[in-house]
């Protein structure tokens, strides 16, 4: 195998090795925990500290309702138990009594309204929940898939980079200098001779230096600077 080709397929490599370290990078960054999952986590967590919130104050409310029912039964007990006898004092009852039936209607219908909020809340809790399940099982199918694929590209730059090392051991340090540097100045550091032009820089080749890559030597563009080759 001549050093130019040889150069040609370590360049095929590298390619190659960029690429899979490509894909490594993509799946790495999609292993973990998605966007879509942390959102839909986020919105139920939203959802049950709104539905606790309302039925602290449906609670409250229970509570404040059963307070004045109680204040009434004592009030009720009093007008017509016949131990108050003095009429503006059972007129001021009666008042009393009139003002905690307002208050306690008011305190109801609050009271159904939470209610109503609260079941409400409730369903869109279900909902969250259920969406979280959904997308927790796709998640799961995903890294899981996310996983095998990481193996397996694992294993192709395994390959690849031992690849590589044979490749490298073959060529003289002095040409390996050579060809990172052109690599690193243009992307690709070897360009097959097409037609008699050069395939980095589309340049006509000197008669001399097409004959010089053709028989194998190392020759590098006139023009780009490119290491030739041609089968």
């Amino acid at each position: 195998m001549s050093l130019p080709k040889r150069l040609c397929e370590l360049q095929q490599v590298d390619f190659e090795l960029r690429e899979q370290q490509g894909n490594l990078d993509r799946i790495n960054r999609q292993l973990g925990e998605s966007e879509a999952l942390v959102e839909s986590r986020s919105s139920l967590t939203l959802e049950k500290a709104h539905l606790a919130e309302l039925e602290r104050k449906q609670k409250d409310l229970e509570w404040e309702t059963g307070d004045l029912e109680n204040r009434m039964s004592q009030l009720n007990e009093k007008l017509y138990g016949g131990r108050v006898k003095n009429p503006k004092e059972l007129f001021n009852l009666e008042r009393e009594l009139e003002d905690l039936k307002v208050k306690l209607n008011r305190k109801e219908d609050d009271l159904l309204e939470i209610m109503t909020e609260v079941e409400v809340a409730g369903d869109k809790v279900q909902v969250a929940a259920k969406q979280v399940e959904e997308v927790e099982r796709r998640w799961q199918r995903e890294q899981e898939t996310l996983a095998q694929k990481q193996v397996e590209v694992d294993s192709q730059l395994l390959a690849l980079s031992q690849r590589r090392g044979e490749l490298a051991s073959q060529i003289s340090s002095e040409v390996l200098s050579i060809y990172e540097q052109v690599k690193q100045r243009k992307g690709r550091a070897v360009a097959r001779v097409e037609q008699g032009r050069c395939g980095g820089c589309l340049v006509t080749l000197p008669l001399t230096e097409w004959q010089r890559a053709r028989a194998g030597e190392l020759v590098r563009c006139g023009n780009c600077g490119r290491i030739l080759f041609l089968e």
